[in-house]
C-alpha cells in the first residue's frame, strides 16, 4: 500500500514479502533506468524523498540498520528496496535470502496499522 506520495517518487510498504517494513521507493518522473540518468535537481529531490521515507521507517520500525538497494535488474525504471535489518534477522550480518517465501504476510490490522502510522509520520 502506498505510505508516500512526494512530488517525484512515491513509497510502498509491503505486506508480504522480506523484512518488517520491507518498502519499494518509486521514482515517479520521465523514465530512467539508472539514478545517473536524472538531472542533479531531480537526484536531489528523490534522494530527499527516499531518505525522507527512510528515516520514518526507522521510527516506526527501529530497525538496527536499513540498507538502500537499487537493483534494476528484472524492472528497469528507477526504484530503491528499503530494507530494514533487525538484531534478530535471520542471517545477521549476512544479505538476507530474496524473498522470504517462508515468511507469512503481516496480519491485514497490524498492516493496516503500519500504514496508518506511517502515513501519519510522513505527513507531518
Amino acid at each position: 500500500m502506498r505510505i508516500f506520495a512526494g512530488s517525484c517518487a512515491d513509497a510502498y510498504l509491503s505486506r508480504g514479502e522480506g523484512q518488517p517494513g520491507y518498502t519499494m521507493v518509486v521514482w515517479r518522473g520521465r523514465h530512467v533506468a539508472e539514478p545517473t540518468e536524472l538531472t542533479e535537481d531531480e537526484a536531489t529531490h528523490y534522494w530527499h524523498e527516499l531518505l525522507t521515507v527512510g528515516r520514518a521507517l526507522e521510527a516506526h520500525f527501529r530497525p538496527a540498520k536499513t540498507n538502500y538497494q537499487i537493483l534494476g535488474n528484472s524492472v528497469p525504471h528507477l526504484h530503491t528496496h528499503v530494507m530494514l535489518r533487525y538484531e534478530d534477522d535471520p542471517v545477521p550480518g549476512r544479505p538476507l535470502p530474496w524473498p522470504e517465501a517462508d515468511r507469512p504476510p503481516v496480519p491485514l490490522d497490524r498492516y493496516r496499522s503500519e500504514v496508518a502510522a506511517l502515513q501519519a509520520l510522513l505527513h507531518r
